[in-house]
């Protein structure tokens, strides 16, 4: 099996306000074949810090029917050791839907790196304002 490179996504939700806006565009990108779901899991961690994982399936239906008919190999993959790690980040009474997909797109190119002998030695994601600033100065010309 060729798989292209995962990455994991933890979208927090301060006062637990998890409206389920971002499931029509994950949708989208499943059925465009640009990303596979792996895993996708909650963590809730209420005003006393108490934390609760919740697993897609084990969610409210009225929760989970935004993620219904979402394609992907769902479950198993965040460890409770991750989830410890994910909640001591969050904000009490606060949620976080905890998200790994594979880059589907990419999984050509990590092939052929691969078959050449390639290494991935440094991958890092560049935060879209900084590169916004990079763009706009640089647009600017020099000062």
């Amino acid at each position: 099996m060729t798989i292209g490179p995962v990455e994991y996504v933890v979208i927090a939700f301060p006062g637990n306000r998890f409206s389920g806006e971002i499931a029509p565009e994950l949708r989208r990108l499943v059925q465009n074949g640009t990303v596979r779901i792996i895993d996708l899991t909650f963590v809730k961690k209420a005003a006393d810090g108490t934390v609760t994982q919740i697993e897609l399936q084990s969610l409210d239906p009225d929760e989970s029917s935004v993620f219904e008919d979402i394609d992907g190999e769902i479950g198993g993959l965040f460890s409770a050791e991750d989830v410890a790690l994910i909640a001591e980040e969050l904000v009490p009474d606060s949620s976080a839907a905890v998200l790994a997909w594979e880059n589907t797109w990419a999984a050509p190119i990590a092939q052929a790196v691969r078959r050449a002998g390639g290494l991935l030695v440094a991958h890092e994601r560049i935060p879209a304002p900084v590169v916004e600033r990079a763009m706009e100065a640089a647009a600017a010309g020099p000062t």
